[in-house]
């Protein structure tokens, strides 16, 4: 089964296809409906790779791992605990990750396993959630740290998650993956800060899906990121982070040198 990624033109127009070695068969129709592999290919090199899929939102997990919630001191939840990010955040491959006007403060990243929703989702028993999984991509769900404890009266998750360029996603969503076999690893300028197996999960992908459907309607191309485990960090300006998971590749951004500070060095 194929691998599908979104993809920019150097004319600007934008198409996806399936990820074939070097090159990329253009697709035709739509993704998330009967998507047809077509006769041309494209370089991958003579195109831009772009976030796999546009969601509304990601609905983005908080304390779904057992080593996580152990080191937290925290008990299993009875029912996935999660946040939104707005699709105004994602970003794809590459593309920079831009610091908040005005804020100067920590920001972290967090290396995630995503869920690509493929059809309308609500109300989805256990049993048939499988069905409304289009595949899995790479999340890097960047956080403004400062800001989410910044009023002592209200924990701002979706404010400090959930500014432009902070839901990096790709860099491509694969339809076959087993995620009981494997593990997320984030590099930070090359650097190993997370590995940790996605068997460790407290709820699976078609448990989350299922149990979310019955608190929202997931849309074609929604994201659920599966939370993140020990080993989450701060990204100085300028340093590189990786979210690797194999069977799906790598997702790499740079969290941009502000102008001021570019422009006095």
């Amino acid at each position: 089964m194929p691998s599908w990624v979104r993809f920019r033109t150097a004319a600007g127009s934008i198409g996806f296809g399936t990820l074939e070695g070097d090159r990329i068969a253009v697709g035709s129709g739509d993704l998330f409906e009967s998507p047809r592999r077509g006769p041309e290919t494209l370089a991958l090199d003579a195109v831009t790779l772009i976030a796999p899929c546009q969601p509304s939102k990601i609905v983005a997990l908080w304390n779904n791992f057992h080593a996580l919630a152990a080191k937290l001191g925290k008990s299993a939840p009875t029912h996935p605990l999660y946040l939104l990010k707005p699709g105004s955040s994602v970003i794809g491959p590459q593309a920079p990750i831009e610091r908040p006007r005005a804020y100067a403060g920590k920001i972290a990243f967090e290396g995630e396993l995503g869920i690509v929703i493929a059809r309308p989702c609500h109300d989805v028993p256990l049993s048939e959630s499988g069905r409304y999984i289009l595949g899995y991509t790479c999340v890097n769900d960047v956080t403004a740290i400062g800001v989410m404890n910044e009023n002592p009266d209200f924990v701002q998750w979706c404010r400090s998650k959930g500014y432009d360029t902070f839901g990096a996603l790709g860099p491509a969503i694969a339809t076959e993956f087993d995620w009981h076999a494997a593990s997320v690893v984030t590099l930070l300028d090359g650097v190993e800060r997370q590995r940790y197996a996605l068997s460790d999960m407290i709820f699976s992908p078609a448990e989350l899906v299922s149990r979310i459907s019955h608190d929202m309607s997931l849309l074609p191309g929604d994201v659920i990121a599966c939370g993140t485990s020990i080993g989450v960090g701060s990204i100085p300006d300028g340093a590189t982070v990786e979210v690797s998971i194999d069977g799906i590749g790598s997702l790499s951004n740079t969290l941009a040198i502000p102008a001021a500070a570019a422009g006095s060095a």
